[in-house]
């Protein structure tokens, strides 16, 4: 995808100079069209990239005294193992020291998605009222993600043609083309999403051996 941004970004250098409205009508239309590629489903980055998130699942999440984490922590309040560098202070030791649930925690990329997406690149450090804000829009987008993992893995499945359009149904649905927003993440009905989807995959037995 990002050759093809980039062959747009490139596409008129070599070319004849235009008045200042059609530059705009073309960096428009550009717009449009690398937005399209960034929320195509193909396109999704399904894998966490925590460089490019604000350290949000080590924030916005409440986690109980348990065998997966050793201590209690509200939603909204840092961890106290995270770092002001963002980075985890016991990240190698995670597991000696009782925080499993860490190491078995996966955003399926919707971390980072929320951050530069989302959030244009902005933190809950530099505004702590984003903290509740990054956390519903990541709680929804995780769930979204999440989704859009499993019909990955159903789409390997020999499916017939009827399958094949419903599960792109489904993945459409998942990655609108106007992509997520604070507000459409809000209101979507993911409960809904989910029962139909596991409903679909339900269906989907007789083709496993």
């Amino acid at each position: 995808m990002n050759k093809q941004i980039r062959a747009l970004k490139n596409r008129h250098l070599n070319e004849a100079p235009f008045s200042e409205n059609k530059a705009h009508q073309i960096r428009r239309g550009e717009e449009k069209v690398i937005s399209k590629l960034r929320t195509a489903p193909e396109h999704i980055d399904l894998k966490p990239d925590c460089g490019r998130c604000v350290s949000l699942c080590c924030v916005v999440f409440a986690f109980d005294r348990s065998e997966s984490f050793a201590v209690d922590k509200a939603a909204g309040e840092p961890c106290p193992n995270l770092a002001a560098s963002g980075t985890c202070r016991i990240f190698e030791n995670r597991a000696r020291l009782g925080f499993r649930g860490c190491i078995t925690y996966d955003c399926h990329g919707a971390g980072q998605r929320v951050t530069q997406d989302i959030f244009q690149g902005r933190s809950w450090r530099d505004d702590p009222a984003l903290s509740s804000r990054m956390g519903s829009a990541l709680s929804v987008l995780r769930r979204i993600h999440g989704q859009l993992t499993l019909l990955q893995s159903a789409e390997k499945l020999p499916l017939d043609s009827p399958e094949r359009e419903a599960l792109s149904d489904f993945r459409q649905t998942l990655c609108p083309q106007s992509d997520w927003t604070e507000e459409s993440l809000a209101s979507f009905k993911i409960d809904a999403a989910e029962r139909d989807i596991a409903q679909f995959l339900r269906s989907l037995r007789r083709h496993i051996p």
